[in-house]
């Protein structure tokens, strides 16, 4: 969701930001605001925001590893004689657009990977929690692999036996409150995802490691800082999602969805079908199928095209190579429905490519780094 600009901000959250911004405050007042939003919200004791979740997984490492030393926050990314490591279930080992463990890593942290890419066990999670470990890992995502993990509560419960407080990245979670009540002693999420609110993050827990990790912002956080815009933005929002009607929301979705299914039916080669969200947020998505021999274009074909156009159309794209992507209903009105539904079967009726896949891939990695092109006065 980030590389689209993760949401589109809901009105109050707007409207918190602009108030704001013509005016002078003081920082940390505002911040103590957004602690009490923050534990409301999500049931917590206390918390900040942050400039996103990557941010908030950097200062909360950190936050484990220092406490409320001021002069090891001062040292960080040295963590000479500090506990520094950070146990990870080496299925949550993933990137979120950048490698999890690099955001520890900035902490001055160094991961220990838990089990294997398809398994781990709880007597490898309690061998890896030793008296050097800082703090454990749990991250929520559907990057992340889905089976044979170790499930928060016991995860959670197999840390606090050995004194080693828990960290959840939620970054796109829907569960605000779950996650920390499941064991967790800190819970990240973004809030600019289904909270709608400016680009930030939010940190939410106990309030000793609450403190520890907003106090970074005196030392490697100050890169991480979130303007007042941000953190009022976060607090309408929160305020906002406590007032929505949730199960209203999931019906318009559903009508969106219906009205997708419909717009593809009976088209040569195109399956369609109504998933569940695979990390359990109560949402749910159209996976289009294609099958390139009927269909005569294939899935990472059609989304270029879908992207090319005016407005350019985003679809969830991680399962391109296996011939199938998702359109996702969440904070889109009816009339933009519609126009994806109008572009899908344009895109359909063009037929673009077949392109290899491997050439495709390669062509779009190769683009990632044309951040300007040259220009034609200089060529440079």
């Amino acid at each position: 969701m980030t590389v689209i600009g993760a949401s589109s901000a809901r009105p109050e959250a707007i409207a918190a930001a602009a108030e704001i911004l013509p005016r002078f405050v003081e920082i940390d007042a505002l911040q103590r605001a957004a602690s009490r939003a923050i534990a409301r919200a999500c049931g917590a004791e206390a918390g900040f925001v942050t400039a996103s979740t990557a941010a908030a997984m950097t200062l909360a490492v950190a936050g484990a590893m220092t406490g409320l030393d001021r002069a090891a926050i001062a040292r960080l990314p040295d963590s000479a004689g500090l506990k520094n490591r950070v146990a990870l279930l080496a299925g949550h080992r993933i990137s979120y657009g950048a490698p999890v463990e690099q955001a520890v890593r900035l902490a001055g942290a160094e991961i220990v990977p838990v089990g294997q890419a398809t398994s781990a066990a709880e007597y490898e999670l309690a061998a890896a929690l030793d008296e050097r470990t800082a703090a454990a890992l749990y991250v929520v995502s559907h990057h992340a692999v889905q089976t044979g993990m170790i499930a928060l509560p016991r995860f959670a419960e197999i840390a606090r036996a050995r004194g080693v407080p828990v960290i959840v990245d939620a970054a796109a979670e829907y569960d605000l409150t779950g996650f920390l009540q499941a064991g967790a002693d800190l819970a990240l999420y973004s809030a600019h995802k289904f909270l709608r609110a400016p680009t930030a993050g939010i940190v939410a827990g106990r309030r000793d490691l609450v403190r520890a990790a907003y106090l970074q912002n005196g030392g490697i956080g100050r890169g991480m800082k979130v303007g007042k815009e941000g953190i009022a933005g976060t607090i309408a929002a929160l305020e906002a999602w406590a007032r929505t009607d949730h199960e209203a929301e999931r019906r318009r979705e559903r009508r969106l969805l219906g009205l997708w299914q419909g717009a593809l039916a009976g088209r040569a080669g195109v399956l369609a079908a109504i998933v569940a969200d695979p990390t359990g947020n109560p949402v749910e998505r159209l996976r289009v199928t294609l099958l390139p021999g009927e269909a005569a274009t294939t899935a990472w074909d059609l989304t270029s095209f879908l992207a090319a156009g005016t407005p350019s159309i985003a679809v969830r794209a991680e399962t391109l190579e296996h011939g199938c992507f998702e359109l996702d209903p969440c904070n889109l009105d009816a009339d933009e429905a519609r126009l994806v539904a109008e572009r899908l079967q344009a895109a359909l009726d063009a037929r673009p490519g077949p392109t290899p896949y491997a050439a495709w891939r390669s062509a779009r990695e190769a683009e990632i780094w044309d951040i300007d092109e040259p220009s034609p006065e200089t060529g440079r």
